[in-house]
């Protein structure tokens, strides 16, 4: 039971025999942790001493009426200090709509079309540690800006360039190195590489393959001992529609796979390819070979008849006689 959780472990995953264990481990951690919380209430929490009794409710009610009323004696209405910075809240009738730059407007302009004291001062911190608004949206990332006030202000909203063609500038700065034009610049340099010689330079330029990907599929290349047809791209773990298109569009197959002699290889050296991880049935090839001699073409493996079509398929362009 042991050994075919760990090969179907490693043939799901693509991984070696001493990582499918480590992830067995980690499965059965999880599993462990998970049932923790069940077992503690189950079987430790009746157990434990029960402390003293809860107060009653009438106590309690008591207690946060009397809290209340020390509350209600202490609150002061807070007064404005005069020598403080901080403007006085302007009345209804005092808000007046008018044009205005949200990066060069003094807070009391920003009370003054209606923006309330708590956010005008947010927004003068912004614009203070070097923040800028370069268009009318960037103000609704203020934290809690309400969405309808900014409707209400958004036609009164005008943002001018700090510096004489700034927009400009920046557009066509920015351009050329946008995320876009560079994969599509990029794409158009990607020219087609052997996946058997090639390292993860080759492999991360291509759409939807990342560092970690990239190393997979070189493990995963490299257990094989190198791939004999782009159909094998479909076993690697992780790979979606977009990058086995990437793949199957510019990888090709060129050199040669690594071979495993079949009259003379161990058990222990046939089970290391991911396609040979039943040992049980190595085991009896192993003895069939023994007791009849070498086998001399991939037909006579087929009268080994442990071993399924499926298996003699993926793995004959590996073996060598």
């Amino acid at each position: 039971m042991y050994q075919k959780i760990l090969n179907g472990l490693q043939d799901f995953f693509g991984i070696s025999r001493k990582e499918a264990r480590g992830a067995l481990v980690m499965m059965l951690g999880c599993a462990v942790i998970m049932w923790m919380p069940f077992v503690f209430r189950r079987w430790i929490l009746p157990f434990v001493p029960v402390g003293s009794p809860r107060p009653e409710r009438r106590v309690l009610d008591s207690i946060a009426l009397l809290l209340e009323k020390q509350q209600a004696a202490s609150y002061k209405p807070r007064k404005r200090n005069a020598a403080s910075n901080e403007p006085a809240a302007l009345r209804p009738e005092q808000i007046k709509l008018v044009r205005f730059d949200p990066n060069t407007a003094s807070e009391r302009e920003l009370m003054g079309v209606g923006i309330s004291g708590f956010l005008a001062g947010r927004i003068e911190r912004f614009r203070s540690k070097g923040g800028r608004f370069n268009r009318k949206e960037d103000l609704m990332k203020i934290y809690d800006f309400p969405p309808d006030l900014y409707a209400r202000l958004e036609k009164y909203i005008m943002i001018r360039d700090q510096k004489p063609g700034f927009e400009a500038a920046q557009q066509s700065f920015s351009k050329p190195y946008s995320s876009t034009t560079r994969r599509y610049e990029v794409k158009n340099t990607i020219q087609a590489f052997d996946i058997n010689q090639c390292d993860t330079t080759a492999l991360i330029r291509l759409n939807g393959i990342g560092s970690k990907l990239a190393l997979r599929i070189l493990k995963f290349r490299d257990g094989l001992g190198g791939f004999h047809s782009v159909d094998q791209f479909n076993e690697v773990y992780g790979l979606d529609s977009v990058a086995l298109s990437e793949l199957k569009r510019f990888a090709r197959v060129g050199n040669g796979v690594k071979k495993i002699n079949i009259n003379t290889a161990t058990i222990e050296e046939l089970g290391r390819h991911p396609y040979l991880r039943n040992r049980k049935q190595l085991q009896i090839l192993v003895n069939y070979r023994t007791q009849h001699g070498p086998f001399r073409s991939l037909e006579e493996l087929r009268n080994v008849k442990v071993l399924d079509e499926a298996m003699i398929q993926k793995a004959g362009p590996y073996l060598s006689f």
